[in-house]
């Protein structure tokens, strides 16, 4: 309940970017391209390792879903945001936030687990290539596409049951281009302790411990490819998961920049700065690499392209 003359909030207001009325029109324009980049990049992977029986491998299908949570987690943020742009902040019932926040946090952590079964299918593949088929096989591989979404989407409502338990007095705004944690908590006007604990608690086994798997499993890759002798072998070997180590660096970079390293002297666009890391320029950067960098996807692509190209050619001699 909110004492003396303050009242109940009943929604919040994002401010989006502040003091951009000059760019406004440009920024919008450059977020809806990177936007729409992000999109086509995106289903473009997921229709090709769908199409494509040579992709319907582990390591794929696992490249398919993360796409499926790049999707969810940008729609999630940009379109609001591209509103907010134009309009100079946008109005959002209390609700609405804590879900946006909810489809944020677990979609992120979805992404965290997948890129750490990634790395088990990278390890499995290079330090033990003749167990590969009997490791990775299909009842596994379905266990660790399903138990990633199902263990962020069923299991993060809880924080969000907690958020709805804040009370909210006073100012409404959230300084920042979408319902983040640190700022809802910034204007929360009780205890926050309870759901900071239960932030942390998340965060451990969602985000921390898969980056302690990754890095065992990449030491591991590591110490088997220097046991190569041909200069060859290895190029080969470290060529299959360099797509992934690179997503790695920048999915894990950019939050340990905003959340292990934070500023607290940060202003509000070296805070929106850090946050457009990995909310729209790691999403963007991924299929990019992806569609540049992998082999397998770029002859999957040619094979379709081949396959066009006779089917229009093919009707001129009938």
């Amino acid at each position: 309940m909110c004492e003396g003359n303050g009242s109940m909030v009943t929604k919040f207001f994002i401010l989006g970017f502040l003091k951009i009325e000059d760019f406004k029109i440009s920024l919008f324009f450059l977020f809806l391209l990177i936007y729409i980049v992000i999109l086509l990049g995106n289903v473009f992977i997921i229709i090709l390792v769908s199409a494509c029986h040579h992709l319907n491998v582990p390591m794929y299908l696992f490249l398919r879903n993360l796409s499926v949570a790049d999707i969810l987690f940008t729609t999630n943020i940009i379109p609001n945001m591209l509103y907010a742009i134009l309009t100079g902040g946008v109005d959002i019932s209390i609700a609405g936030c804590f879900i946006q926040y909810y489809v944020f946090c677990s979609s992120t952590y979805t992404q965290s687990l997948i890129l750490m079964v990634m790395a088990f299918d990278r390890y499995v593949a290079i330090c033990h290539p003749l167990h590969y088929a009997s490791l990775m096989n299909h009842k596994l591989c379905l266990h660790f596409i399903y138990w990633p979404w199902a263990i962020c989407f069923v299991l993060f409502p809880i924080e969000v049951v907690s958020l709805f338990q804040l009370s909210f007095c006073g100012s409404n705004i959230i300084e920042h281009f979408f319902c983040d944690f640190a700022p809802i908590l910034a204007i929360a006007s009780s205890d926050t302790s309870l759901v900071e604990t239960e932030d942390l608690i998340f965060a451990i086994p969602l985000m921390f411990m898969p980056f302690v798997v990754i890095t065992i499993s990449y030491l591991c890759i590591v110490i088997s490819i220097l046991k190569i002798t041909s200069i060859g072998g290895r190029w080969k070997a470290f060529s299959t998961c360099s797509a992934h180590l690179t997503t790695i660096f920048i999915f894990y970079g950019t939050q340990i920049t905003i959340y292990i390293f934070p500023v607290g002297e940060d202003t509000f666009y070296g805070k929106t700065v850090k946050s457009l890391l990995y909310t729209v320029l790691t999403p963007f950067i991924n299929p990019i690499i992806y569609s540049m960098r992998n082999h397998e996807i770029k002859r999957a692509l040619q094979q379709v392209m081949n396959k066009k190209s006779n089917a229009n050619v093919y009707p001129m001699f009938h």
